[in-house]
């Protein structure tokens, strides 16, 4: 009888209802489905008795990809039906490794893009916003859609398949010619994604041997759960169709009913949210609804009109953003609360599991293993010392999962790039069921949990850029993992050697400190890798500083932290650097004499100079233009020399009593920047000292705690929290 082709929209239940039905009718002999063929010896695992939606995950050297199924996807109802009536099932599509699918990561993904021209010209026929709208317009608001066949041949006769489309569809036709072959005088049911269907038409004549499946060197395929949030288009997933939560009640209840638990559903979460919903409110929605459908011309209400409906009855001010479903979107920051819940109500909360008898990586059970035998498989904190050698072990495996990206793990305190080393760690475990998804696809890095986390890390230092290789080092470091650190090290000193940003130089420079001066914990002393970073970045931090010129500006914290960071590279890493302490101080002291440079680089630089044993002329400061800039440089760098030098603090206290109210207004920003370097016992102490240089008895603590009233203190900063709305509305923030 030859082949039976249905072409299909990606997780639309119209296209799962028409699939059930043709195989119903046909009872094939063989039903063939867009997916990899790879998977074909194991597709007895799709049918153990999993909790959908799942996923088939595919991943090699490279590249990582994703199969998802819902209940109401066509691919998997094609399985459940084909299995139903002793249909032999086949996937059809080349392997997710093959390089035909090098740039896609979900498999069921309709790239509307290749034929967005065609798509836009029926928008504007039929007065609808978008390629959704209109999907629903012509087919889920039908009990039997119609003219599907005719919608996907105009798709396609205005699109022209890139060259991995047609690696894609040549290979299944091979598939489809060799089963109608096989099939003899019964039918083979097709079921593709509606683009491919009218090529594969078009190529029944040729060989008829089966193909065979392309093979590859490294790489697997597994199961994984997944979820209706992965699925949903609002929250970034390419889907064939959005709101997942939604349509699963198209799936099981039809489209009346679907509307009324979706206003069933937003008014609910709403009240949760403490967001008034009266019943009036609910009335005007679903009259609302019925109309716009009745308008539209169809049967029952569909998405939009239930959309449309509960937004003209719950919103009743401006919107800052359209609302996401006339456009194929995420929400953007801000939006208004019925919005927010709208979108959580279509979306869904139905989580995958898998059945138990799943076959998963062997990373899963290397993990669980791990964890059972260091007491990490529990809900709880746990507490480290570091230099215990089985807390560190335990240390070690908590941050190879958080480098994966495991859920569950969440570091409280520890040691930290670019800070004063810290010997304890603190930890909060909790179960989370998206945990075993994560772990089946954190496989794609390796069997082991170390060989995993130094892939994951290897594969992060690739493509980094200058200020994250610092990062990755630490992480590496913490993971005690050793095999990329050779290689991330020269390719940072090599970068740390060209950049010219000053930013990102003391960025980096303060990271690897912050490893060279962790050595007792993690067995970087005397690195010698580390310690040419730190002599170059040193030299470089020193090179730029004394060539930055310009006027009065704002105090940038970047560049005070890069020289916090020379600081502490010559006091704490002296035996790296090939400069002498005479040539830093000399370097900066002639910056702080620069009137050219800006202030709070002047600021820094005498800090610096003091820091190593310079001792500054304190009536120089009496000249210093932008004195909340220079504070806050030199607060950034000589913050101890400062609370030890009464005669600065009083000079200081001097000419801040000197400023007028303007003078001050100016200046307060830098100032509040300024003593923000000094946690609160220190700025005791300097109340102390000015209270000592005027003469005065009293109490430095009451001069440093606010008096005010705290429900004064909270009306300011709700004004200030509208202020700061506003000028994010009005597009000045």
């Amino acid at each position: 009888m030859g082949a039976v082709f249905v072409g299909v929209r990606h997780h639309s239940p119209a296209c799962a209802r028409l699939v059930a039905a043709t195989i119903a009718e046909q009872q094939p002999a063989y039903v063939l489905i867009e997916g990899p063929a790879d998977f074909n010896e194991r597709i007895d695992e799709l049918l153990l008795g999993h909790e959908l939606p799942i996923a088939l995950f595919s991943y090699s050297d490279d590249h990582a990809s994703w199969a998802p199924f819902c209940d109401y996807s066509p691919e998997w109802v094609a399985i459940a039906e084909a299995r139903g009536c002793g249909a032999e099932v086949r996937f059809i599509d080349l392997p997710a490794w093959h390089e035909s699918f090098h740039d896609v990561s979900n498999r069921y993904a309709d790239a509307e893009l290749r034929y967005a021209e065609v798509v836009e010209r029926l928008c504007a026929e039929f007065a609808v916003d978008n390629v959704d709208v209109l999907w629903d317009h012509l087919f889920e608001s039908e009990q039997e859609p119609r003219g599907l066949a005719e919608y996907f041949d105009l798709v396609r006769g205005t699109a022209t398949a890139d060259v991995g489309d047609a690696a894609r569809e040549e290979y299944m036709a091979r598939w489809v010619r060799a089963a109608v072959h096989d099939a003899g005088e019964r039918p083979v049911v097709v079921v593709t994604g509606g683009f491919h269907t009218p090529a594969l038409q078009a190529m029944l004549d040729g060989g008829t041997e089966w193909p065979e499946v392309p093979e590859r060197d490294r790489g697997a395929s597994y199961l994984v759960p997944y979820s209706h949030a992965r699925l949903d288009a609002f929250t970034g997933y390419q889907s064939g169709m959005p709101s997942p939560g939604y349509y699963q009640q198209v799936w099981e209840q039809g489209s009346r009913r679907a509307a009324d638990w979706l206003v069933e559903s937003v008014a609910t979460r709403l009240r949760r949210r403490q967001q008034p919903v009266s019943t009036a409110d609910l009335i005007a929605a679903h009259t609302q609804a019925g109309a716009l459908a009745r308008l539209r011309g169809h049967e029952h209400p569909t998405r939009t009109d239930v959309l449309d409906g509960l937004t003209s009855a719950l919103i009743s001010e401006d919107l800052t953003q359209p609302p996401p479903w006339t456009r194929r979107g995420t929400l953007q920051p801000g939006a208004h609360p019925a919005l927010v819940e709208m979108i959580g109500a279509l979306r869904g909360d139905q989580v995958g599991r898998l059945h138990p008898s799943t076959p998963a990586p062997p990373l899963v059970g290397a993990v669980q293993e791990l964890l059972r035998t260091h007491g990490l498989d529990h809900a709880g904190k746990v507490s480290l010392d570091l230099t215990d050698p089985a807390a560190l072990e335990r240390s070690r495996i908590l941050h190879r999962l958080r480098v994966l990206r495991i859920p569950g793990f969440d570091r409280v305190s520890g040691p930290s790039q670019g800070a004063a080393p810290q010997l304890d760690e603190e930890w909060g475990l909790r179960p989370v069921e998206e945990r075993l998804a994560a772990l089946i696809e954190a496989a794609e890095h390796g069997a082991t949990l170390p060989e995993a986390a130094g892939v994951a890390l290897e594969r992060r230092a690739r493509h980094a850029q200058l200020q994250d290789l610092a990062g990755i080092l630490f992480d590496a470091v913490l993971c005690g993992i050793s095999t990329l650190s050779g290689r991330v090290k020269e390719t940072l000193n090599e970068g740390v050697r060209d950049t010219g940003d000053l930013a990102t130089l003391g960025h980096v420079l303060s990271g690897v400190l912050g490893l060279w001066r962790h050595d007792r914990l993690f067995g970087t002393a005397k690195d010698p890798l580390l310690g040419a970073v730190i002599d170059t970045g040193t030299t470089r931090v020193l090179w730029l500083v004394e060539g930055l010129h310009g006027g009065p500006a704002p105090a940038d914290p970047d560049r005070l932290r890069a020289m916090a960071a020379t600081r502490d590279a010559v006091l704490h890493a002296k035996s790296a650097l090939s400069l002498d302490v005479a040539d830093v101080t000399g370097v900066a002291t002639r910056v702080s004499d620069d009137v050219q440079a800006p202030p709070d680089l002047r600021g820094a630089a005498l800090g610096l100079a003091w820091a190593l044993g310079a001792q500054p002329d304190v009536r120089k400061v009496r000249s210093i233009a932008a004195l909340g800039d220079w504070l806050a440089g030199l607060f950034a760098v000589a913050r101890e020399e400062v609370l030890a030098s009464p005669e600065l603090v009083g000079v200081l206290d001097e000419l801040v009593s000197a400023m007028d109210e303007e003078e001050f207004l100016v200046a307060l920003p830098a100032l509040r920047l300024a003593f923000s370097y000094f946690p609160p016992r220190e700025r005791e102490t300097i109340a102390a000292t000015v209270l000592a240089h005027r003469g005065v008895a009293g109490d430095a603590r009451s001069l440093t705690r606010l008096d005010t009233d705290p429900v004064v203190v909270a009306e300011a900063m709700a004004i200030e929290q509208r202020v700061d709305a506003l000028l994010v509305k009005g597009g000045l923030a």
